[in-house]
């Protein structure tokens, strides 16, 4: 089986309610584990750069563009551009010294590796 056939495969089954992908693991950490460590990992980033970190419980089109239900979004405005993660509200209080706004810049389709070269921008 090729890697795009296991991803075919893990998105049908995840589909089919048959499968959680957060207790998907490598041998040695599951998503959710990996989530979770980001999650922490970006909370410490938004304490540090906390007079540009930002988090809301909406996008900034709440029309065209809801937030996800049970979700906020963080970001950080980088000189490179924003760089923002979706987060369950669960975790809404690792981030509770970072100011709160309205609605959130409008996202700029940014790809993974330029998301990268933004936190490294800081």
């Amino acid at each position: 089986m090729n890697i795009n056939e296991l991803n075919n495969l893990i998105q049908t089954e995840k589909s089919n309610g048959k499968i959680s992908v957060k207790q998907i693991s490598d041998g040695h950490h599951t998503f959710k584990d990996l989530y979770f460590h980001r999650m922490i990992l970006f909370s410490k980033l938004c304490i540090i750069y906390k007079d540009r970190a930002w988090k809301t419980k909406k996008h900034y089109d709440n029309d065209n563009d809801p937030m996800f239900p049970g979700d906020f979004l963080v970001g950080i405005n980088t000189n490179e551009g924003v760089v923002s993660y979706h987060f369950k509200l669960e975790y809404w209080d690792y981030f509770k010294d970072i100011k709160e706004i309205a609605y959130s810049p409008k996202w700029d389709k940014v790809e993974a590796n330029k998301t990268i070269k933004r936190i490294l921008s800081l």
